[in-house]
């Protein structure tokens, strides 16, 4: 009788630590970059293009215009309607967006997303911390 108790007693001292370690552990970037990803797509959601564009980070800009981020929009996104569900799926992060790439601060996010007209779809977002320290989209595509 002893024995079990002292045993749940270091089991209760240690679990608070346990927990400590996994908050330490987690990257605190994933948070910020997370909650940018989804302000981002909640403007995609409600079919805000020039709202997503503006947002967006100054590699996207630079790479799409707003005009081809509308086509883009109306090929890719508008089709499978409207979102019933969303979760993050993956979270990696990175300092370079490509082999000789200028170094950098990088995530790159997988949501499993249900939308009306495909129930299983992957959205994988990629964000740039950008020089005044926001998370800001420099790539996006649904699978």
């Amino acid at each position: 009788m002893r024995r079990t108790r002292r045993a749940f007693l270091r089991a209760v001292a240690i679990a608070p630590l346990a927990t400590i370690a996994v908050v330490r552990a987690q990257d605190p970037r994933a948070g910020l970059a997370v909650n940018a990803a989804r302000d981002w797509l909640a403007l995609v959601d409600a079919a805000d293009v020039a709202g997503s564009h503006a947002r967006a980070g100054s590699k996207f800009r630079s790479a799409v215009s707003e005009k081809e981020w509308l086509v883009a929009y109306n090929t890719e996104r508008r089709p499978r309607g409207a979102v019933s569900q969303r979760t993050l799926y993956q979270t990696q992060f990175d300092t370079r967006l490509a082999v000789n790439a200028d170094k950098g601060d990088y995530a790159h996010l997988v949501f499993r997303t249900s939308f009306a007209n495909q129930s299983d779809a992957r959205e994988t977002i990629t964000l740039e911390r950008e020089s005044d320290g926001a998370w800001r989209i420099v790539g996006y595509s649904i699978r």
